[in-house]
């Protein structure tokens, strides 16, 4: 199964909408057949280790990352595809989470009479695809914020400036998690201070996530290198700056929700989930990264901690409403914590 986890991790930024899914066929303890989904559309893992094996499938153990599709939708069920096979055994990572099929491939299984265990490895098949699972059982994508932070927390100096708190080693590891997400979500005014593109540079077969402004009143430059880059969604509440119309002739596409002027966050992540959007990995400023956490609408911080120190003057990592009582603070876990270069990275997840 560990070695099925591998194969599914290699097409960590590419299977999007689709789960990551990893599949090794066993005969006398030797692997056989070996097979990974690589994209929507194309062949499951297990029809690609089936394949592999060919006739040496008949009576063999599979070990599946994922239960075994079901249900046709852009390629056949897999379970039909391990049952004309004949294999012996499938052990079975964890279920599918998506409760309108969950367990449905697990019983046709039982029913060939082939043997069934499910549960190995689940916390590693769970992490793998924690943005499928948030989606199918909580329409909502998975949603990690990042920062990048001095000793004494603060993100960015009282002008706006932030290029660069941290070193070249976390800027390259930004770049994985960017490729891994499915959108990458930033606000106006990340886009007026850094002019970003957020794009993915250094994985040349990765997907471009899909690019989300959050502008409340469409204050978004029309030279903004970020208009430059596709797939990108702008959502906002009104269009005090009578941009609609020329952003709009650019090719955007802009989405309206409004909630007494700002922008919806709630709305936005469930029309991403809707969208077939994952995992959201969430790059702005103080203002948004507090608005997402005092809604309680981010799953995991990841920090990354430079050693150097900005002052009391500059920016931090939320603007939040002042407490007062310790029993209204956000309490998080920590999940990692490792060195990244000369800079400390460290996952949280929020309670």
């Amino acid at each position: 199964m560990s070695e099925a986890l591998r194969l599914a991790e290699k097409a960590l930024f590419t299977t999007s909408p689709n789960p990551r899914v990893g599949c090794v066929i066993v005969q006398n303890n030797e692997i056989i057949g070996r097979g990974y989904h690589v994209k929507a559309g194309e062949s499951h893992a297990e029809v690609i280790a089936l394949k592999e094996a060919g006739s040496k499938s008949e009576g063999s153990d599979v070990y599946v990352t994922l239960e075994p599709c079901s249900h046709t939708g852009r390629t056949p069920p897999c379970v039909d595809a391990l049952i004309k096979a004949k294999v012996k055994k499938v052990f079975i990572a964890m279920q599918d989470p998506n409760p309108l099929v969950s367990g449905q491939g697990i019983q046709k299984l039982k029913e060939a009479h082939i043997e069934v265990e499910v549960g190995v490895m689940e916390a590693q098949a769970q992490q793998l695809n924690i943005g499928f699972v948030s989606r199918m059982t909580k329409k909502l994508p998975y949603v990690r914020a990042k920062l990048a932070a001095s000793l004494d927390g603060k993100t960015a100096l009282h002008n706006g400036k932030s290029q660069w708190i941290t070193g070249d080693a976390a800027r390259a590891d930004v770049q994985y998690w960017r490729a891994s997400s499915c959108a990458i979500v930033t606000g106006i005014g990340t886009v007026l201070y850094d002019n970003p593109k957020l794009s993915v540079r250094l994985y040349e077969n990765a997907r471009q996530p899909l690019r989300v402004v959050i502008d409340s009143e469409l204050k978004i430059p029309l030279d903004a290198n970020i208009l430059h880059e596709k797939p990108l969604l702008v959502v906002y509440a009104n269009d005090k700056q009578k941009k609609l119309s020329q952003l709009k002739a650019l090719g955007i596409e802009c989405v309206q929700l409004d909630d007494n002027g700002k922008v919806n966050l709630s709305a936005v992540l469930k029309m991403l989930a809707e969208r077939e959007i994952n995992e959201v990995w969430l790059e702005a400023g103080e203002g948004l990264n507090g608005a997402f956490l005092n809604a309680n609408l981010i799953d995991e911080l990841i920090i990354y901690y430079a050693p150097v120190i900005l002052g009391s003057e500059a920016k931090g990592m939320f603007t939040l409403p002042p407490y007062e009582n310790l029993e209204n603070k956000i309490s998080t876990t920590l999940m990692d914590h490792r060195w990244v270069g000369q800079d400390l990275r460290m996952r949280f997840k929020l309670k």
